[in-house]
């Protein structure tokens, strides 16, 4: 019998993909792209022009690919293990399973109801969460704070009956088809109209038609792959992966003992006069969408909420104020991320609070409470590992000096042809770029002052080239190895990357066709805002 060939592991596959971008190197001529001060109707204007320059082929670099590679994405790489640690400190509270069992325990209740029976209780759920993590991506660029919440929504998905890749979808997936929407995504619809020269968040009517698109196929394939793993588990290609989940939940649930330590009563006072101090330093918070704005008192109504929430629950059990503490990390990120334009190193301070607190609230001594971190650094960090090594594949091709010759070649591939295929042609550059310029506003910054210019000269409003660039930032994000994000998410969530490509691939055909669809009308029909 022919012994069954083993996929090589995720490290290996990234591995081949630098030793391939140093080959490129070697064959594709050096480039860059400098900027110049040209004189535009009496105005001076910067302008992006092309150079060939020396190449600078790379050989034993692809073993200095790791060290470079985490220095280059070490805020992502901090991200993760802290998150990791906190988010360990807080399992071994058990207070997450006891989440996830009183809101099965309420689905269940949920089903003797006619209506959401016919519906499927699990389907209003999972949309439900989608949507709320598509809006997220679409209004404010949700992508690294996906990582976060997979640890909480895999376990979800294994013990509603589902496996992995579902939960993956419910935040990260979800997250990336609202980022491809980008109504209002400051760090790619923003940046790219801005350089552009047409308002901000213009066309907007046609980007939100296009986002109710992108949900509603994404979701209706994302719900009948989940029906598929629930009616049979074994058809998931991760079942054998997902054991490590299945025994995580496999506690016994009713081994829990609900009481309320002393120590959580201290935490809940920490917190309060904390929030307290806080209300009076931020009376009052701007809250921006897209170019829109409203100030409200968000610190001080957290404030009160906590006061009366964090109460009643440790009145129940200390589980349930440690739940109350994730839903309040979770609003203060909204909060911390359109009030007040927090990034990794805020949000992971935040998580890193939240399980220190949690910790307290346990009646965990500190010698503990850095055991159990430091447990939680040791489970992910083959996650943080992971997005050093891919951070490699940037480092191998912009050491090489190839990215501006590769986006070069291609823009001159759009000449003499019709507007319908001219689009297409930059919906494919901005979809090859990606691949090797995952970061969306470094890729709007690098491409719009060529693309835009040059849709001028066709006949192409720069409207449909930005929306162009909308789709080819977007959908590729979620298959790329040079996605720093991805990979943490796939790292966390314990699933292949072969495998994630084995199942993705089908879904990324589908949604690269109907970006290309969606386009057709940004140069056929007259538009609000092309």
């Amino acid at each position: 019998m022919l012994k069954k060939k083993r996929m090589p592991h995720t490290y290996v596959i990234i591995f081949y993909i630098i030793i391939l971008s140093a080959i490129l190197t070697w064959i594709i001529p050096g480039g860059e792209y400098v900027k110049t001060l040209v004189e535009k109707n009496g105005t001076e204007q910067t302008e992006l022009t092309f150079k060939y320059v020396d190449s600078n082929a790379q050989t034993w670099q692809v073993f200095s690919a790791l060290f470079k590679g985490f220095v280059k994405q070490s805020g992502i790489i901090v991200f993760i293990l802290m998150i990791g640690g906190a988010f360990w400190i807080m399992n071994t509270s058990r207070a997450i399973d006891v989440g996830i069992f009183s809101f099965l325990k309420f689905t269940k209740k949920l089903e003797k109801n006619k209506f959401f029976k016919k519906l499927g209780v699990d389907n209003i759920v999972m949309v439900m969460i989608m949507l709320l993590f598509s809006a997220f991506g679409a209004i404010f660029g949700m992508s690294e704070e996906t990582i976060a919440f997979i640890i909480i929504l895999v376990p979800l998905a294994i013990s509603m009956g589902y496996d992995s890749i579902t939960g993956v979808c419910l935040v990260f997936v979800a997250a990336g088809l609202g980022f491809a929407g980008a109504i209002l995504n400051p760090f790619t619809i923003g940046i790219a109209q801005g350089i552009a020269g047409i308002p901000l968040f213009s066309g907007i009517e046609y980007r939100f038609f296009c986002w109710l698109v992108l949900n509603i196929i994404g979701f209706a394939f994302i719900l009948r792959y989940a029906k598929k793993v629930k009616k049979n588990p074994r058809a998931s290609l991760v079942y054998e992966e997902d054991k490590y989940w299945r025994d995580r939940g496999n506690k016994n649930i009713e081994s829990i003992k609900y009481h309320t330590p002393l120590a959580g009563w201290i935490s809940y006072s920490m917190i309060l006069i904390s929030l307290i101090i806080f209300s009076f330093i931020f009376p009052m918070t701007e809250m921006k969408v897209g170019n829109s704005s409203s100030t409200l008192p968000m610190i001080p109504i957290s404030a009160v909420l906590f006061a009366i929430t964090g109460l009643l629950t440790l009145r129940k059990s200390v589980h349930f104020f440690v739940l109350s503490l994730l839903m309040y990390t979770i609003y203060f990120l909204i909060v911390g991320v359109m009030g007040y334009q927090w990034y990794i190193m805020k949000i992971a301070t935040l998580f890193f609070a939240m399980g220190i607190f949690s910790g307290i609230a346990m009646n965990y001594n500190p010698n503990k409470i850095v055991d159990l971190f430091l447990a939680g650094v040791k489970d992910i960090l083959s996650a943080a590992m992971i997005v050093g090594l891919a951070g490699g594949i940037i480092v191998i091709l912009e050491d090489g000096k190839v990215i501006d010759t590769i986006l070069y070649g291609l823009s001159q591939s759009m000449n003499d042809l019709g507007n319908i295929a001219s689009v297409g042609i930059m919906y494919v550059i901005q979809t090859i770029i990606n691949i090797v310029i995952p970061s969306g506003s470094a890729k709007a910054a690098l491409t719009m002052p060529i693309l835009a210019p040059f849709s001028d000269l066709i006949g192409i409003s720069r409207q449909a080239t930005v929306m162009a660039f909308q789709f080819g930032d977007g959908f590729t994000n979620m298959i790329t190895p040079t996605s720093p994000v991805l990979i943490g998410v796939l790292g966390v969530a314990k699933i292949p990357y072969e495998k994630w490509v084995r199942w993705i691939t089908p879904f990324m055909i589908i949604l690269m066709i109907l970006g290309f669809l969606l386009l057709i009308p940004t140069v056929t029909m007259q538009l609000n805002g092309f």
